[in-house]
């Protein structure tokens, strides 16, 4: 019997990226889950039983409010892992897990979110994370060397998966690495569109400077139209400080919530420059549209006019025009949920464990009945010829 690890890169939050490593685990039975640390409290119920198995780190003090100035202690845990045991490694990678070791007959196969942020557009990056001037001057020396690591790393999978074309292009640009693109997994069975309507926009995101939630902020402050911001994080004083009376913050909100402001809400405002970007097509799953910054995964997941519609300026005042512009558009529910059933979790179970199978079909041998109770019997043939590449385009 192959046995097959999971490693994610921490858990140290709850986002796109740990959604789709939980997905995966649970579509691998027999599966152990690794990663660097693991904040059991801000996890999913499904990933708080998973029995995740930790690096030294764990140890560290304060890791959740400090977990990323702990940076560079990431490619020494990481490579202090013992996977040695393991013949399949699926690690999912925002940052560090391609760089795990692995035996020279095992396969290792790299989801990857995004290639380094923080390295490969420290530019961008540091100019919304409001870095003071002596980390603007530190900061390049030390990412220099992470970027040495992370080159060193980037050979070690065997084969790549990019969650999104912009993706991709990364992955070929920055590591000179092929990779073959499988977006990630929406719930859409999660979400259904609710008969009342209410007069409000939405942000459903980590407060974070990148995720340029300030534009949103403004330009609704400005137009005085009702905002909900549910979510946290470092970037949230900030926000409240330029945010006018129209504006809410509702911090983490429970997944019930989550679901009825989604399928309540006019529109979901997503305003930054995302690596692929699932709420926008959980909010579709909701029946609802969305307003986008044109840029990054949302040019692959939002259909103008169909879906929602772009903005193509990183300026409020582009937002406050599109915001305008939207509301003279009117949305046919079924089409956005159809729309977003493109990108269901079963879609992308299907794909992955057929790709999987294509490139460790040793590895995953073992586990095809397994599978095949886990995706409800379904034929390979018939999943083949449902889920082309082409029809995943509007």
């Amino acid at each position: 019997m192959s046995r097959i690890a999971v490693f994610h890169d921490n858990f140290a939050q709850m986002g796109g990226a740990e959604k789709v490593a939980e997905e995966i685990y649970n579509l691998l039975p027999g599966a152990s889950l690794h990663s660097t640390v693991a904040i059991s409290e801000i996890l999913s119920p499904g990933l708080q039983q998973a029995k995740i198995k930790t690096s030294w780190m764990q140890h560290l003090p304060g890791l959740r409010r400090h977990f990323r100035h702990y940076f560079l202690f990431y490619p020494l845990a990481v490579e202090s892992v013992d996977l040695s045991s393991y013949d399949l490694i699926v690690s999912s990678c925002f940052g560090y897990a391609k760089g795990i070791r692995k035996r020279k007959d095992a396969i290792h196969v790299c989801y990857c979110h995004t290639p380094m942020r923080w390295v490969w557009r420290y530019e961008d990056y540091s100019e919304r994370a409001g870095f003071g001037r002596l980390s603007r001057r530190l900061l390049p020396l030390l990412l220099a060397v992470l970027k040495r690591w992370d080159l060193r790393a980037a050979r070690r999978p065997d084969y790549f998966i990019a969650n999104s074309e912009t993706v991709a292009k990364r992955i070929k640009t920055f590591y000179g690495r092929d990779s073959i693109v499988i977006p990630p997994p929406i719930d859409v069975s999660r979400f259904q569109p609710d008969p009342l309507q209410e007069d409000y926009y939405l942000v459903l995101s980590r407060l974070v400077p990148y995720k340029r939630i300030d534009l949103a902020v403004a330009a609704c402050t400005k137009l005085n139209r009702k905002l909900l911001v549910i979510g946290d994080g470092p970037d949230r004083a900030r926000l409240e400080k330029i945010a006018g009376p129209s504006i809410r913050f509702l911090g983490r909100q429970s997944d019930e919530a989550v679901v009825r402001h989604a399928a309540r809400c006019r529109a979901l405002l997503f305003p930054g420059e995302e690596d692929f970007g699932m709420t926008p097509l959980e909010v579709n799953a909701a029946g609802r549209p969305v307003i986008a910054f044109r840029a990054g995964g949302a040019v692959e997941t939002v259909v103008e006019g169909r879906t929602g519609i772009f903005f193509d300026k990183a300026e409020a005042a582009s937002l406050m025009q599109a915001i305008k512009d939207f509301e003279s558009f009117s949305w046919n529910v079924d089409e956005l949920r159809a729309h977003a059933a493109k990108f269901d979790r079963t879609v992308f179970a299907a794909r992955l464990t057929e790709y999987l199978q294509t490139v460790a079909p040793i590895q995953m041998g073992a586990l095809q009945a397994k599978l095949e109770l886990v995706q409800g019997k379904r034929t390979s043939r018939a999943l083949t010829a449902a889920l082309r590449p082409a029809e995943m385009a509007d």
